[in-house]
């Protein structure tokens, strides 16, 4: 048994504009706003106008506005100015959008009003719970729900690497929004110590990168025990197959709200440069490019393994650079203090790998440095999105090796979609590879295999017949 019937948020869904020209010339300014309805039985429902301003979204929320204006916003962002209106409206939602657009408080205003709108007493526990691959993005996003503190309710962080006994404790003496890790979450779960049927808002953020990183059986558990009819919101930076299943599976006829494009593309408010070195070269051209950095610069430098970022910082360090590094084999405490001296701009120099730098939210780096090329190239449209927030411009530089090679027909629309240079040597890098490919299909064939997983059992466990490709 999951309680009583989810109530019903009160909202005014059609937010009023001249003409229709208005409103598509609107979505189009903003980023290129374009929202799809993925119900898949029926007719298709109107879709919310966006909100032009905060009053449009929370005039019956004073308490909200009152917070906005404590903080000094002007005007929504593309985001949330399409995801409030269909949140509030009660409807799933899949927001495709980079990192710094303005995602969090797309997600958790609406939240604030949800939880507020079930009756505590018959909830038996937090009623929501928003989930996020790292620690350091679930503390950020705690620190969100307190400066926006809603009537009083009470948000906490549950992560692994923190004190479990006093994560423990305070769910215990009772909390209305719960931040978590998968990981540490389902341990919770599976001793029974957290009550998840009490859910009735649940946000799966950044959930291409909590795939990267292996949690999709934990998601998957953590899922089970949560109430079918709940509002589920999933943001996503890209849109991978890995991420169209879990949509599928979970989400009951979501909206989709992207912005800019739903092509796996970086932001076109980063200028990228792709330099083509040998191994040996590295050093020389990462020293090079901060000796030529300005005072006010702030560098984010990718590595791919733990051992290179203390090599590199410490390198750094003899030549009198003041540098921090982050990666997964340092003590939480010191991540963190890497993580605020960074932030605050003592430091204007971090050296991290792709799993560190996860959550990492600074909005005022200046130049994304790829000393190692990224795993794959989602990782890449991901660290290019750390600089160029927030309405800035930013510079990403990328070295490549010719052991990259097969990553370049994947960059190459990267950059082309971008509107940004594309040297020719990564077009024959490219080409290159292709005909190596081809070469080794040609002599190494293989007979098709098994098709993909289907619908899951999620919500209804039905299988989705519409193609979510797009």
């Amino acid at each position: 048994m999951y309680g009583n019937i989810i109530h019903p948020i009160l909202y005014d869904t059609q937010i009023q504009y001249t003409t229709h020209t208005t409103l598509g010339v609107l979505r189009k300014e903003n980023n290129n706003i374009f929202v799809d309805d993925l119900k898949e039985e029926g007719e298709k429902r109107s879709i919310p106008n966006p909100c032009r301003t905060f009053l449009e979204a929370f005039e019956l929320y004073p308490e909200i506005m009152d917070n906005i204006h404590r903080v000094g916003f002007t005007k929504p962002t593309p985001i949330q100015s399409q995801a409030w209106p269909v949140l509030l409206s009660g409807e799933d939602l899949i927001g495709i959008a980079q990192t710094g657009t303005g995602k969090t408080l797309a997600y958790l205003l609406p939240g604030f009003i949800h939880v507020d709108g079930q009756i505590v007493a018959e909830r038996g526990g937090p009623g929501m719970l928003v989930l996020t691959p790292t620690r350091e993005l679930a503390l950020q996003i705690e620190a969100e729900c307190s400066k926006y503190s809603y009537k009083g309710y009470k948000s906490m962080c549950i992560y692994g690497g923190g004190d479990r006994r006093g994560q423990v404790n305070v769910v215990k003496s009772g909390v209305d929004i719960v931040i978590a890790t998968p990981g540490r979450l389902h341990d919770l779960q599976m001793n029974e110590i957290i009550n998840l049927r009490s859910i009735t808002y649940l946000v799966l953020d950044e959930a291409d990168r909590m795939l990267d990183m292996g949690f999709e059986p934990q998601i998957m558990k953590i899922l089970l025990d949560i109430r079918p009819d709940r509002q589920t919101v999933m943001t996503s930076a890209t849109w991978p197959p890995g991420v169209r299943r879990l949509a599928r599976s979970y989400l009951k006829d979501p909206m989709m709200v992207y912005v800019g494009t739903l092509d796996l593309a970086a932001v076109n408010t980063v200028k990228q440069t792709v330099l083509f070195v040998h191994e040996e070269e590295k050093k020389s051209y990462v020293f090079d490019f901060i000796r030529n950095m300005e005072p006010q610069d702030k560098v984010l430098i990718f590595v791919g393994k733990k051992i290179m970022a203390d090599d590199l910082s410490s390198d750094m360090c003899l030549q009198g650079l003041i540098v921090q590094s982050l990666h997964g084999g340092h003590e939480q405490c010191d991540r963190e203090e890497a993580l605020k001296d960074f932030k605050d701009g003592r430091v204007r120099i971090l050296v991290a790998t792709d799993l560190a730098s996860r959550g990492l939210d600074v909005f005022d780096i200046t130049h994304i440095f790829n000393y190692d090329f990224p795993r794959n190239i989602e990782e890449y449209v991901h660290r290019v999105g750390r600089t160029g927030r927030a309405g800035r411009s930013g510079i990403a530089v990328t070295l490549v090796t010719r052991e990259n090679w097969r990553m370049a027909p994947e960059l190459i629309p990267i950059l082309e979609r971008a509107g940004q240079e594309v040297p020719e040597e990564l077009v024959l890098m490219a080409e290159r590879y292709e005909k190596h490919k081809r070469e080794k299909e040609m002599y190494s064939p293989r007979g098709g295999g098994g098709g993909g997983g289907g619908g899951g059992r999620g919500r209804g466990g039905r299988d989705r017949g519409r193609n979510w490709e797009f």
